[in-house]
C-alpha cells in the first residue's frame, strides 16, 4: 500500500521492474513506509536471489561473503543476486567501498534502506551509482486499507472513531498502525470488536482524541499565535496538540516551516533555532521533547515577524511561471570554460570583492525583468540590512550593465 508516485500505473518503479532490468537503488523515508517491503516485491518480481543484511549487526566479513556468494550463483546458475541493505546509512567508508566493484558491474544489484539523508550519510561513490527514490509517509486512505487488510485477516471489527483515532496517532507509519491493530485485538478479547478506548490502551494513551478537523484547527492556531507573538496562547496549543497525541516531529517542523515564513529576515537565527530544535527533538524524544519544543515555542514567539520572504518568493515563482526572461545576461555566464571569453561570457563582469564595501552596480536580473519581488519590512534586524541596502541603490549612476 501506498507509494504510488513511484509503483502505480507508468511509475518509475513500477516500469523498471516490467523491464526486467533492474538498477542499484536507495529507498529513503520514514519508518513504516514500506522499504523493506518494496524491497522484497521488487527483488521477486524481477527473478533476483533476495539476500538481506542490517548495516547495525553486519560487518566486512558479512559483505565479503555476500558478494563470493553472488559470483558462485551468477557463474553456476545464471540468477543474479539483490542485496537489500538496511540501515545503509550505518554502513561504514570500508563497507560501502566493498559493494561499489558489484554494484557497477552489476554483480550485484544494491537496494538499501534508509530514514537519514542519504546525502550527509551515505557514500558520495555509492550515491553515485544508485538511483535515489524517495518514500512519502502513509497518507489516511492507504492506512485505512492497511487497518482493513489487518482487521479481516485477524478476523475483528473495529468502530469508526477507533479507526479514525488509530490513523490519527501513527503519523503515516504503517507499521505501527498493524502493531497497534495487533495489540487492540488481543485487548478487545471476545467478541474481537475494537472501541476508541481499546485503540486508546493500546497506545498507552497516544491517541488524537479529537476530530481530524480538530486536530488542522489546533495546529492552525498554534501556528497563528507564535505569529502573533503570543507566547502563552502558542505554549497553550502546543500542549493541546501534545497531550492529544500529536507527533513531536510534526510540530518540531512546523517550527522550521514558521521562523521562515513568518519570522524570515526580521530575525534570521530564528530558523536557527527551530532547526536546532528539530533535531533536538529526534535526538531526545519525548516526553523530554516538549521541553525542547517549549522553548523554541516561547523564543519564536518573542521575536519579531516579517513575512517579506514569503512575499519575495511568491512573487519571484509568478513571474517565472509566467514566462519571465530567464536567459541569462552575458556579463554573468561562465566564464572558466576554454573558449567562454570569446563567446563575450563573463567578460564584463564587475567582482564586487575589488570595490568599496564589497559591493558594485551592475545588473543581475535577465533583460526585461523589472524586479521589485522583495518588498522590504521594517521589522527586527531586517530594517537595518534594507537600509545599507536601499543607500547602495541610491548611489547607483550609470545605466545598469545590460
Amino acid at each position: 500500500m501506498g507509494q504510488d508516485h513511484l509503483v502505480g500505473e507508468g511509475r518509475p518503479l513500477r516500469l523498471m521492474v516490467s523491464s526486467g532490468d533492474l538498477r542499484s537503488m536507495i529507498l529513503w523515508g520514514p519508518a513504516g513506509t514500506g522499504k523493506t517491503t518494496l524491497a522484497r516485491l521488487i527483488a521477486e518480481q524481477s527473478s533476483f536471489y533476495f539476500v538481506t543484511l542490517s548495516a547495525v549487526s553486519s560487518g566486512v566479513k558479512d559483505v565479503r561473503d555476500v558478494i563470493a556468494a553472488a559470483r558462485e550463483r551468477l557463474s553456476l546458475h545464471g540468477r543474479r543476486t539483490c542485496l537489500f541493505i538496511d540501515e545503509v546509512h550505518r554502513f561504514n567508508k570500508s563497507q560501502q567501498d566493498l559493494l561499489l566493484p558489484v554494484t557497477e558491474n552489476g554483480e550485484i544489484v544494491l537496494i538499501g534502506a534508509t530514514t537519514e539523508n542519504p546525502y550527509f550519510e551515505v557514500n558520495a561513490a555509492l550515491l553515485s551509482r544508485t538511483t535515489l527514490w524517495r518514500l512519502h509517509p502513509h497518507s489516511n486512505d492507504s492506512l485505512s486499507v492497511l487497518i482493513d487488510r489487518g482487521l479481516e485477516a485477524k478476523g475483528a471489527t473495529m468502530s469508526d472513531d477507533a479507526k479514525s483515532a488509530l490513523i490519527a496517532s501513527v503519523n503515516g507509519d504503517g507499521r505501527a498502525a498493524l502493531t497497534t491493530l495487533d495489540v487492540a485485538v488481543l485487548l478487545a478479547g471476545t467478541p474481537r470488536h475494537i472501541d476508541l478506548d481499546t485503540v486508546t490502551l493500546a497506545r498507552d494513551g497516544r491517541v488524537l482524541h479529537q476530530s481530524a478537523d480538530t486536530h488542522y484547527d489546533q495546529t492552525s492556531a498554534f501556528i497563528k499565535s507564535i505569529r502573533g507573538s503570543d507566547p502563552d496562547a502558542a505554549l497553550f496549543w502546543m500542549v493541546a496538540l501534545l497531550e492529544a497525541g500529536e507527533s513531536a516531529r510534526f510540530i518540531a517542523r512546523r517550527l522550521v516551516i514558521l521562523a521562515s515564513e513568518d519570522i524570515g529576515l526580521a530575525q534570521s537565527n530564528g530558523l536557527i533555532i527551530a532547526e536546532a530544535a528539530h533535531r533536538a527533538v529526534e535526538f531526545v524524544g519525548l516526553p523530554e521533547a516538549r521541553l525542547i519544543l517549549a522553548h523554541a515555542t516561547v523564543e519564536l514567539s518573542l521575536m519579531p515577524k516579517s513575512n517579506s520572504v514569503t512575499r519575495a518568493l511568491a512573487n519571484a515563482t509568478t513571474a517565472v511561471r509566467n514566462g519571465a526572461n530567464v536567459e541569462v545576461p552575458l556579463h554573468l555566464r561562465d566564464g572558466h570554460y576554454a573558449g567562454a571569453r570569446e563567446l563575450g561570457h563573463g567578460s564584463a563582469y564587475l567582482y564586487p570583492h575589488d570595490f568599496p564595501d564589497g559591493w558594485v552596480d551592475q545588473r543581475y536580473l535577465p533583460d526585461g525583468v523589472l524586479g521589485g519581488f522583495y518588498d522590504p519590512s521594517s521589522q527586527g534586524s531586517e530594517a537595518a540590512k534594507v537600509t545599507i541596502w536601499q543607500e547602495r541603490r541610491g548611489r547607483s549612476q550609470e545605466p545598469p550593465v545590460e
